[in-house]
């Protein structure tokens, strides 16, 4: 399915490429081409039925949108396909896809709401599932849970950590909870502003851990023994000893 796929989107001039992926196969398309893409899997392809549409926050990269497609045959079998595309953050706008896909129509418009992502032509672009009066797009890697910061932490286990603690308890170095950065790194930051970049914290927590040390998984490293002018003790005699008496 997933070569029929590529050849059938590489014969109508779409610039498609297969990447691997944990699940299904993902197929990559310019945002150019998202709509065209999936009227190409419909039609050509077979993959009529629409599962869900979501997407990722890629930090300064833009948001990647995709798309779960899949086509039932043979009884039990089925075919899946993911649909994915990159589009910028600044300007994260893709035409909908609901007039090919009905289902499209509510993911969409979560995804909307979720990552500020527009979805040109669609019917119906309103919030979903937040309040009228939310601000922000909760999926955002920059945004805030700023209600951890409003109120106090109840997942505090040290002494100390807690504004619960008894006065005069022991305390350590307090600690942010997840998901609330530094006051000075967040908030709003108008164009040209001086202060720090809302995905400079996100940045850092996607950096990557420092990696492991060589060596096999589980493997202990041996100690080194100390020096020693000693040599060991071998069970081979040296080469002018007298061997034993035999008993008469």
């Amino acid at each position: 399915m997933s070569a029929d796929a590529l050849e059938a989107l590489t014969s109508a001039g779409i610039a498609a490429s297969q990447t691997d992926s944990f699940g299904p196969t993902a197929i990559d398309v310019p945002p150019e081409s998202w709509v065209a893409a999936h009227e190409v899997l419909r039609d050509a392809v077979g993959l009529t039925f629409f599962d869900f549409l979501s997407a990722s926050d890629e930090l300064k990269d833009g948001f990647r949108v995709v798309s779960h497609l899949a086509d039932f045959w043979g009884g039990s079998h089925v075919d899946h396909v993911l649909v994915r595309t990159l589009v910028p953050r600044e300007n994260a706008v893709l035409p909908t896809l609901s007039e090919l896909y009905a289902g499209a129509n509510w993911h969409e418009r979560e995804t909307y709401e979720m990552f500020g992502i527009a979805f040109d032509g669609h019917p119906n672009l309103t919030t979903l599932l937040l309040p009228d009066e939310f601000e922000g797009h909760p999926l955002r890697k920059e945004f805030v849970l700023a209600s951890r910061v409003a109120k106090p932490w109840p997942g505090a286990k040290e002494p100390g950590e807690s504004d619960h603690a008894p006065a005069g308890a022991p305390s350590r170095r307090r600690t942010l909870p997840p998901g609330v950065p530094d006051p000075e790194t967040w908030g709003p930051r108008p164009a040209g502003s001086p202060h720090p970049d809302p995905l400079a914290p996100a940045e850092a927590a996607a950096t990557p851990a420092r990696p492991r040390r060589a060596g096999t998984a589980g493997e202990r490293r041996t100690r080194r023994q100390p020096a020693s002018d000693t040599p060991p003790p071998s069970d081979t005699p040296p080469a002018d000893a007298t061997p034993p008496a035999e008993p008469s």
